[in-house]
């Protein structure tokens, strides 16, 4: 596999989302709905479409995404991209998607996970492992059905010049419960990856669509196949650069999404027959 997509024989994944402007039309209005800006009339120019996507971090392909109104929430939005997990992978997620009620779906697919939670969270020491590292319990929300969940807690702190001396531990719950399986500090450096999710965001809507641009659709099933067509050819981009850099051992991180895409660009007139 590609250099960055794989830790102890499980593909590390990630899960992220972001908004992307649609058309200012009465239906874009109606299905996307439209997000305060705190300005004049306190909503934002555009109508807003949220896509969640499940991404490879080692080559930064989308490999699933689905597609919502601005006002609903990304944990909502995330479990469809939980459909695509298997016993194979490591789902690594951003402090705001942690939740009782969506580790225990994600966790049901099979998937091993480790996702960063709030520094306030109350997480109870139940065993101490050699490593640092704590056993603890996720609890269902007061009034729910469920039974704990028991999980193992890594906090570290990273050291840099412009960060305080008083800034929280970063802290990540995993399914992992074997220290030496899992050791706390390959964990600490594995949880680097999901930023690889943001810089495929970054990809797709400042260089692949053009920075600040408003999708072209005027209704919303045509938004929501613009965004799939938007997120195929990423895909596309992204498996030719793999087709280069695998078999020369190289990290994908390392060639450049702008040079491919000019590429491509430059190519697509000749090739009429390119299958979608």
């Amino acid at each position: 596999g590609s250099v960055g997509s794989w830790w102890r024989g499980l593909r590390l994944v990630a899960i992220d989302g972001t908004v992307l402007d649609v058309p200012d039309t009465a239906s874009n209005q109606a299905h996307f709905g439209r997000p305060g800006s705190g300005r004049g009339q306190k909503k934002s120019a555009f109508p807003q479409a949220r896509v969640v996507a499940l991404a490879e971090c080692g080559t930064h392909a989308i490999i699933g995404a689905e597609i919502g109104a601005c006002t609903t929430g990304e944990t909502t939005l995330a479990r469809g991209p939980f459909t695509l997990l298997d016993e194979g992978m490591l789902l690594l997620v951003d402090r705001g998607f942690c939740g009782y009620d969506l580790w225990s779906s994600a966790a049901a697919t099979g998937a091993q996970l480790c996702w960063r939670t709030r520094s306030s969270a109350v997480l109870a020491v139940t065993k101490e492992c050699a490593d640092g590292s704590y056993h603890s319990t996720l609890k269902p929300p007061q009034g729910k059905p469920g039974t704990p969940i028991t999980v193992r807690v890594v906090e570290y702190t990273l050291s840099h010049p412009t960060r305080g001396q008083d800034e929280p531990p970063i802290r990540l719950i995993t399914t992992l419960l074997d220290p030496e399986a899992a050791p706390a500090a390959e964990l600490a450096a594995l949880y680097s990856q999901r930023w690889e999710e943001e810089n495929a965001f970054d990809e797709l809507k400042t260089h692949q669509r053009g920075a600040g641009r408003v999708l072209r659709s005027k209704s919303p099933e045509m938004v929501i196949q613009e965004i799939y067509a938007h997120l195929l050819v990423f895909y596309a981009i992204r498996a030719l650069i793999n087709q280069v850099a695998e078999p020369a051992g190289l990290d994908p991180d390392r060639v450049s999404f702008i040079r491919s895409l000019r590429v491509v660009r430059r190519q697509v007139t000749d090739q009429g027959a390119f299958s979608p």
